[in-house]
C-alpha cells in the first residue's frame, strides 16, 4: 500500500478513516477539498487544481480523501493501488453532515478548509448527498470494480468498521 484513494459520498466519514489510516500508516494524506479549494472557499482555477492533483498522484506514496473533478479522481483511481469506498447509509452520512455544523458552532472542523463557511459546506453537502443516489450507483462501483482489478478494493459499510478499518488493515470482514 502506497497509494490510497479514499472516496464515498458527504458526511460518510472518508476524512475520520483517512485520518486513521495515515496515523496507522505514515503516508500522507492530501483531503482533496485542500487541493480545490482556496483560503477564501472558493474553488481554485482549473488549470491550478489539475496541475497541483497531477504532481500528488506521481508521488512516491499518498492517502487522497474526496472526490474532486470526475476526471481527476478516474486519474486518482487508475494511479492508486489501494481503493477505499467509504458507504455508509444515507441516514448516517446526513446525520454527520449536520452534527459537523453544529459542532461547528463551537469548533472549527479539524481539516475544513480556511475561509471555507461550514454552513455553505453544510448546504452543499445535503445537495449532493440528495444527488449521490444518481451518481453513486451500482454501475459507478463496477466502474471502479473494473479499473481496480490489479489493486486492493475495500467498502467500508459500517460505522463499525471505520472505526476499526485502519488497525484492522487487510481484514477479510471489510475486503471484496
Amino acid at each position: 500500500m502506497e497509494k490510497v484513494a479514499v472516496f464515498g459520498k458527504p458526511g460518510g466519514g472518508k476524512s475520520i478513516l483517512s485520518k486513521k489510516l495515515a496515523a496507522a500508516t505514515g503516508i500522507a494524506l492530501y483531503p482533496i477539498d485542500l487541493v480545490e479549494y482556496q483560503k477564501n472557499g472558493e474553488r481554485v482555477p482549473r488549470s491550478e487544481y489539475s496541475k497541483a492533483h497531477e504532481k500528488l498522484i506521481n508521488s512516491e506514496n499518498w492517502i487522497i480523501d474526496g472526490l474532486g473533478y470526475l476526471d481527476s479522481f478516474w486519474r486518482r483511481i487508475d494511479a492508486a493501488d489501494t481503493l477505499i469506498y467509504v458507504d455508509l447509509p444515507y441516514t448516517v452520512s446526513y446525520w454527520w453532515v449536520t452534527k459537523r455544523l453544529l459542532k461547528s458552532l463551537f469548533v472549527k472542523p479539524e481539516g475544513w478548509p480556511e475561509g471555507c463557511s461550514v454552513l455553505k459546506g453544510t448546504l452543499a453537502g445535503w445537495k449532493y448527498l440528495r444527488l449521490s443516489p444518481q451518481f453513486w450507483t451500482p454501475e459507478f462501483f463496477e466502474e471502479i470494480q473494473d479499473r481496480g482489478k490489479d489493486k486492493d478494493i475495500y467498502r467500508i459499510t459500517s460505522v463499525k468498521e471505520i472505526n476499526h478499518f485502519a488497525k484492522q488493515f487487510g481484514s477479510a470482514n471489510v475486503r471484496i
